[in-house]
């Protein structure tokens, strides 16, 4: 990040609304606790996460790769009377802290925590979703949007997170998994002629799919 985008950054975060204590102590405590703590979505993306829930009003969210609760308590703000996030965690050790804080939130009744191997739960769940936001193993994006794609509303939403990688994804011989998984992704959503799709350049890149 250059000077000048960290300047934009803080003029940016200085314009908007302010961070809610809850998740303002959930940040800290994350980048006190985690071993990766820069997976959390913060204040920006946060407040845009909320935003556009309050905008396409889901009764049913899904979210995948829950990490320590950041992203789904934003969206639980924004829900409608009745609504749900459903969220699911791979890591029993990190989801510890989004039981703890989703606990102390009053959004906790409108979040479900399941823990295990996203291709595993997916098929299990037995609802349909107007969003879906992925935010998971880079390696098996596009492995989530099969599996989801069925449960998603026509006129829903699917947002996948991190879909420009630190611009990996420009280097044609970056051939990691993460980077591998993410490319697959974005080259079959740009194809996908059943869904809408626009790649927002915040943080680390947020596409906006809507289905068909």
């Amino acid at each position: 990040m250059t000077e000048l985008d960290r300047d934009l950054e803080a003029y940016i975060l200085e314009h908007i609304d302010p961070e809610d204590e809850l998740l303002y102590q959930l940040s800290r405590h994350t980048n006190l606790r985690a071993v990766h703590p820069r997976m959390l979505s913060g204040h920006l993306q946060g407040k845009i996460l909320r935003m556009l829930t309050l905008m396409i009003k889901p009764k049913n969210v899904l979210e995948l790769g829950t990490f320590t609760g950041y992203s789904a308590l934003c969206m639980a703000s924004g829900l409608p009377e009745g609504g749900m996030v459903h969220t699911i965690e791979a890591n029993d050790e990190i989801v510890e802290i989004a039981y703890k804080f989703i606990g102390e939130s009053e959004h906790a009744d409108k979040i479900k925590i399941y823990v295990g191997d996203a291709r595993e739960i997916i098929p299990t769940l037995n609802y349909n979703f107007d969003l879906v936001f992925i935010d998971a193993e880079k390696s098996e994006y596009l492995d989530y949007y099969h599996l989801v794609f069925d449960k998603v509303n026509p006129g829903g939403f699917i947002f996948a997170d991190n879909v420009l990688w630190s611009g990996k994804i420009l280097d044609k011989n970056e051939n990691d998994n993460f980077t591998k998984g993410i490319k697959q992704f974005n080259d079959f959503v740009k194809n996908d002629n059943r869904v809408e799709k626009v790649i927002l350049p915040i943080r680390d890149g947020l596409t906006v799919i809507r289905k068909k």
